[in-house]
């Protein structure tokens, strides 16, 4: 089966915590209250200051992107149309918010390989090189993938696709991505992930029929975690940064709007993705980057030089969870923005489960690269980065027939392949 990759690398139902003692239960209420109360709040901030349709365009378009330039008309409703358009006997028609983003572009690429229906959406900002989005897009469009440029806050556009195409399942993987970046540009997370995530599950709540929803939560919702491996049944109420706080209030308005509104929700944290067409931000991008033009590199290392390990996971290997969870989705049970019954909700980890030091990344890498890197070891800063992930992954196997191939080695070998026929060497910038 013809991949991505020619162009160069390719691309459980929700089960129920244990019951706490009577004392936990009162204070993880409290907590949740509290908490609600906060991210309510900002919500709401953040819709009353964004303007309406009738205002001026923002001056700050590129970075976030609140309206779209310009839809609607006969040519860009035949277009929506002809890229949803299912061409095999049992497809699907998907939604894909952030379609020009790493995971979005692979994961768009394969549905549409197996004759789905899929549509994307993407802002296009530039929280990294918009360059390398409209590469994606390109690539996409080369399959028959036609991605609206507009934001999932735009509900106006919003509505208007899904007036156009019926779609029966929504991947929503648009967000702002990144745990350092949240203290530079705290407003930005708000926006993406909490704020647009309301904005997508409004519409998809009134829509009929209401499509099925899969998102992109994070790995990073296990915060400051001791025990490993990260299980789905472990708590989630100690975020490490501002980013990972984001995706929690994420999964607690999933259940809110499962719970009123009947739509299947399905969650997926997913665990340092990697891969060719990835994103600049990661480490293993930088490393590559920096090594090939001889600067320094920072590896971390934890209190009393511990190691700093992640648990890398071929984007292949995401994608296959992705799909996984779309297929196994049941309808969600509202109409007309009323629940008839019980729907389904579930969350899910999506790693590798064999986590690499850092360290052995960057040797890796040097072996690949036929370059020796310039090493400067420094301490894990306090900016949200933690010690290390390590997802525990049966329940996707069990009830997803989600099975990770791809070693670190392996995968690295492909990023490497991509990276070098993209930039040239490092010759071109990759920032």
């Amino acid at each position: 089966m013809k991949h991505i990759d020619s162009a160069p690398s390719t691309p459980g139902k929700f089960k129920e915590k244990s019951p706490y003692n009577r004392l936990r239960i009162h204070s993880s209420l409290a907590k949740l209250t509290f908490w609600s109360f906060i991210f309510l709040g900002l919500i709401f901030v953040f819709f009353f200051r964004s303007p309406s349709s009738s205002s001026p365009v923002p001056s700050d378009l590129s970075r976030r992107s609140l309206r779209t330039s310009s839809y609607g008309g006969p040519n860009f409703e035949k277009r929506v149309r002809a890229s949803s358009k299912i061409r095999s006997s049992n497809g699907i028609s998907v939604l894909v918010t952030g379609a020009a983003g790493f995971v979005g572009t692979h994961v768009s690429a394969a549905l549409k390989r197996r004759g789905d229906g899929v549509l994307g959406l993407d802002n296009f900002n530039d929280y990294y090189d918009p360059t390398l989005k409209r590469a994606r897009q390109a690539l996409l469009e080369r399959t028959g993938v036609y991605i609206v440029e507009g934001d999932i806050n735009d509900i106006a556009l919003l509505k208007k696709l899904f007036e156009i195409v019926p779609f029966t399942h929504v991947m929503h993987l648009a967000a702002q991505a990144g745990v350092r970046y949240a203290m530079e540009n705290p407003s930005s997370y708000v926006h993406s992930n909490i704020a647009g995530l309301v904005s997508l599950l409004e519409v998809c709540k009134s829509a009929n029929p209401q499509p099925s929803i899969v998102w992109a939560s994070s790995s990073s919702v296990y915060g400051l975690n001791t025990k490993v491996p990260f299980s789905e049944r472990d708590r989630t109420d100690n975020p490490a940064s501002l980013y990972a706080a984001t995706k929690k209030a994420g999964e607690e308005i999933a259940h809110t709007y499962n719970h009123i509104y009947g739509l299947s929700l399905t969650g997926l944290r997913f665990f340092t993705v990697y891969g060719p067409w990835g994103r600049p931000d990661m480490a293993y991008f930088f490393f590559s980057r920096d090594i090939l033009k001889g600067k320094s590199i920072p590896i971390f290392e934890a209190a009393n030089h511990g190691t700093v390990a992640r648990d890398f996971t071929y984007i292949d290997d995401i994608v296959k969870g992705c799909l996984g969870a779309l297929d196994t989705a049941e309808k969600s049970t509202g109409t007309g923005g009323k629940k008839k019954g019980p729907a389904q909700l579930r969350v899910y980890n999506l790693g590798n489960t064999s986590p690499v030091p850092v360290s052995d990344l960057v040797s890796i890498l040097e072996r690949l690269l036929k370059v020796k890197a310039k090493r400067m070891v420094m301490k894990l800063p306090r900016n949200g980065d933690v010690q290390f992930t390590h997802a525990n992954i049966s329940l996707a196997q069990r009830e997803l027939g989600y099975k990770p191939t791809t070693d670190l080695q392996t995968g690295l070998k492909k990023f490497v392949r991509w990276y070098l026929s993209y930039y040239g060497n490092g010759k071109k910038s990759s920032q």
